[in-house]
């Protein structure tokens, strides 16, 4: 194990009532679950996906495979309650998760929730958000800054729990001395530009828990919309096998349990932070017909109409004149 450091911070934000992010962090391993689902089903699944990777152990397996085969026992747990409590069907959550074994970090990654690392004064984001916006944008229907503002920017096309299985984004980074990596929900991503995480993690560097909680604060000032939850860890030096803890973290934490009670069906709009949709389904397409014309198709679609109009008006010229 070559960690530094590592601290995290979570906070219920501004608008919601509870947080239903939940987290794992049990050096080498470390996790983020945003969960989603009405009442309090989110909560309970994403602190079912944490336990089933505080309780599971696989052995024998890469690195890449032991991510997935924690994800999918994850994905098992909270697909089984959700279909056996009808209080908590439809619920689900997203799952990022990160296993340091020396200077090889290996992410498994499900749902919008991201995984950064930090190096060489750059931020780069590791893992692809599993979402409606995100699809929209590689397909060219939105822009950068409109997917930044969108709507349906936490509809999410892939989550744990969902379904009997999940297809996880499995695959292992090459990490260097001094490297700061970062997973968090998007309550953080959705409130704090990612040049602006950068300058507090730069700010910050040699104190992870300053780290965490600032970046907590910067998601609170630019208005707290969602839960938010920041994992940090550094990595040592070749050699270096002390780990500082920058934040102090206890037990009953690290395992979000025992699970809350669910007994009413009731879907408070405002306490839903995550909406699953199948990509290609009737839902996701009427989410892309809604979707707002981008300013340079608008251009387009204009300029087209007025050269059609230009077209008609030749030619009704052109049947006068005859």
């Amino acid at each position: 194990m070559s960690i530094a450091s590592y601290a995290r911070a979570s906070d219920t934000g501004k608008k919601r009532r509870r947080n239903e992010d939940s987290y794992v962090v049990a050096p080498p391993l470390f996790a983020v679950a945003d969960g989603m689902g009405g009442a309090q089903a989110g909560e309970v699944a994403s602190k079912l996906a944490a336990a089933a990777l505080k309780e599971t152990h696989p052995e024998g397996a890469s690195d890449a495979e032991k991510v997935t085969a924690l994800i999918q026992e994850a994905n098992r747990r909270v697909y089984e309650r959700a279909h056996s409590d009808p209080a908590t069907s439809g619920m689900g959550t997203t799952m990022t998760v990160a296993i340091v074994d020396g200077h090889t970090v290996t992410i498994g990654h499900v749902g919008d929730s991201r995984a950064y690392v930090v190096r060489g004064g750059e931020l780069e984001q590791l893992t692809e958000d599993h979402s409606l916006v995100n699809e929209l944008l590689k397909s060219g229907k939105l822009s950068r800054e409109e997917a930044e503002t969108h709507p349906q920017r936490s509809v999410i096309t892939r989550a744990v729990g969902t379904d009997p299985d999940v297809d996880v984004d499995a695959f292992t980074v090459e990490a260097g001395e001094g490297d700061v990596f970062l997973l968090c929900s998007d309550g953080l991503t959705d409130m704090v530009a990612d040049s602006d995480i950068l300058d507090v993690v730069e700010k910050h560097r040699d104190d992870l828990d300053r780290a965490t909680k600032a970046l907590v604060s910067a998601a609170n000032r630019g208005g707290g919309e969602d839960n938010i939850t920041v994992i940090a860890f550094s990595i040592a030096a070749d050699g270096d096998d002390t780990v500082r803890m920058d934040t102090p973290v206890d037990e009953d934490t690290l395992e979000r349990i025992p699970l809350p009670t669910v007994d009413t069906m009731v879907v408070a709009p405002a306490e839903v932070e995550e909406v699953f949709v199948e990509p290609g389904s009737a839902e996701a397409e009427a989410i892309v017909q809604s979707t707002p014309i981008s300013p340079a198709a608008r251009i387009r679609l204009v300029l087209t109409m007025l050269a059609l109009l230009g077209v008609a008006a030749v030619l009704l010229v052109w049947g006068l004149v005859r």
